[in-house]
């Protein structure tokens, strides 16, 4: 869920540098349109890892920002896959 977030966050950044800031630059109604959206699945993804990581913090009973910062470490910066070793 946090990759999926983190990717969402990711083309609303992308969309805002492409059509940049609307206050200097109107938008179209096309480009309002898609930013919207992203915007819209960004912010549902982040409050979906949120209440999860809320609930499991809860469950655990470990504090919430530990529990969201390590789930954001982890999907960040997977730890390798470990190297098969292969007889030929």
């Amino acid at each position: 869920m946090q990759k999926a977030a983190d990717e969402a966050h990711g083309r609303v950044r992308e969309l805002k540098d492409t059509y940049g800031r609307p206050m200097a630059q109107p938008w179209s109604p096309a480009q309002t349109e898609t930013y919207e959206k992203a915007w819209q699945d960004w912010w549902k993804f982040a409050d979906e890892v949120q209440a999860a990581g809320t609930k499991h913090a809860e469950d655990e009973g470990k504090p919430r920002y530990d529990v969201e910062a390590a789930v954001r470490t982890k999907a960040r910066h997977p730890e390798p896959e470990p190297v098969k070793d292969v007889a030929t």
